[in-house]
């Protein structure tokens, strides 16, 4: 193929795999970042002179193939960075489900019937409905949202299973979530392969996870890597692009759709409106320091209400990092950001003494509070992503462009490898 000067501009995951994709193609890339570091809305940020904390808890799970493929390209071992355990949903009291290892349908049938908290009658409710779906190919049967999807199902199913995996996964409640994209993560997920459900916990940095070991990389590859940089214009040069005053034969656009939007209003103004056009959803962590005894999982799951807001907790140091910090997770926390965040860090500290008193008897002292507030978009039935192709030469990248998941970090990265195979098409 021929060698072409490509410009990736965002070193979000999305960027990275573009960059990383792009130059393993033979092609020369130049990767533009207006933040001083790589790796968007998944990196670590420094909280002071001696304490560095990621911008917001993230997990993998085993059906991140691609994720995982792409640390292993960039001398990551997956297998050293991330602690692998099977998909449990278990609550303070014990209560929830554990899946075994074994062949995936055979390993949730199991996980159900053992479940404890929950009356045969539910058990079998849940099972039944699993069924029809998987009979149905995990196909959406004709309704609009999981909340349609579920209904009859018991409510202490809900409760403990579908709303957390619902708001986990697509950052959006059940009541207001797309049906279809949900049907797509538990098919992929947990009926996808074995090991495909196992959750994926990082011992160490968002950063060290990704961007850090692909920007090292990218460099000693020869990519010409510009942080701190943020494009001011991207317009048509002959047959290529011009970005600001350099020439390219292609270019990804791997920018929030917030930047994509500003940069393609001339370029493409239909484009630009879908981007601009997508709502979102925000994600807080709060980083709060607990007494000498851990939780009883790396990961805890919450049951959420009004007062209490998190839906899950995970023990730092359980993880092998940040000694006596648990990170509680708010997804969907559209509401507290009228409330403000002091009324957040209230509700979180009231509910770490209530749901863990063995690990906070002695209080919750706060560390650090994150507020991501364009963290995904909103997974609604009626949402129009914008799609991969812009212009001749011009392709998008990110977990907003359109694909069949939800903005994860898999749904960013694939959308990486397709803008910068594209561009390998089309040489």
């Amino acid at each position: 193929m021929s060698r072409q000067r490509v410009a990736v501009i965002g070193a979000g995951w999305a960027g990275l795999a573009a960059a990383v994709e792009a130059t393993r193609r033979g092609h020369d890339v130049a990767l533009y970042e207006m933040a001083a570091q790589p790796g968007g809305r998944a990196r670590s940020v420094a909280i002071d002179a001696t304490t560095t904390l990621d911008n917001g808890q993230h997990i993998l799970i085993g059906a991140y193939t691609q994720a995982l493929a792409l640390m292993r390209a960039v001398g990551v071992e997956p297998e050293r960075v991330l602690l692998r355990r099977p998909l449990e949903l278990l609550y303070p009291d014990g209560t929830g489900l554990r899946m075994p290892r074994g062949p995936v349908h055979l390993a949730f049938a199991w996980a159900v019937l053992r479940a404890r908290g929950w009356s045969l009658a539910q058990r079998g409710a849940l099972l039944a409905r699993a069924a029809t779906w998987l009979r149905h190919g995990m196909r959406n049967p004709g309704v609009q949202t999981v909340d349609d999807l579920c209904a009859g199902l018991p409510a202490r199913i809900r409760e403990d299973l579908i709303d957390p995996l619902c708001i986990a996964a697509l950052n959006t409640p059940a009541s207001e979530a797309s049906a279809t994209v949900f049907l797509r993560v538990l098919s992929d997920a947990l009926f996808g392969g074995r090991g495909h459900s196992d959750l994926l916990l990082p011992r160490t940095s968002l950063s060290a996870l990704l961007p850090e070991p692909a920007l090292r990389w990218l460099i000693r590859q020869g990519a010409d890597c510009q942080l701190g940089r943020r494009v001011g214009q991207l317009a048509r040069d002959g047959a290529g692009w011009r970005v600001d005053d350099q020439a390219f034969d292609a270019v990804v656009l791997a920018s929030s759709a917030v930047e994509a939007a500003r940069l393609v209003a001339s370029v493409n103004p239909s484009w630009s409106r879908s981007a601009a056009a997508l709502r979102y959803e925000p994600i807080a962590t709060l980083y709060l320091r607990r007494g000498a005894a851990p939780c009883a999982s790396p990961m805890v799951a919450l049951r959420s209400a009004a007062e209490a807001p998190a839906q899950f907790a995970f023990d730092l140091e359980r993880l092998g990092s940040h000694a006596g910090i648990v990170a509680f997770v708010v997804s969907g926390a559209r509401k507290w950001l009228d409330h403000g965040m002091p009324a957040l860090v209230d509700a979180v500290q009231r509910q770490a003494l209530r749901d863990l008193p063995g690990s906070f008897g002695g209080g919750a002292t706060l560390v650090h509070a994150a507020m991501e507030r364009r963290a995904t978009f909103a997974c609604t039935p009626e949402l129009q992503r914008p799609p991969m192709a812009i212009a001749s030469g011009l392709y998008a990248a990110g977990d907003h462009v359109q694909g069949p998941y939800p903005a994860t970090l898999e749904g960013a990265v694939r959308s990486g490898l397709d803008a910068a195979r594209a561009i390998a098409c089309r040489a």
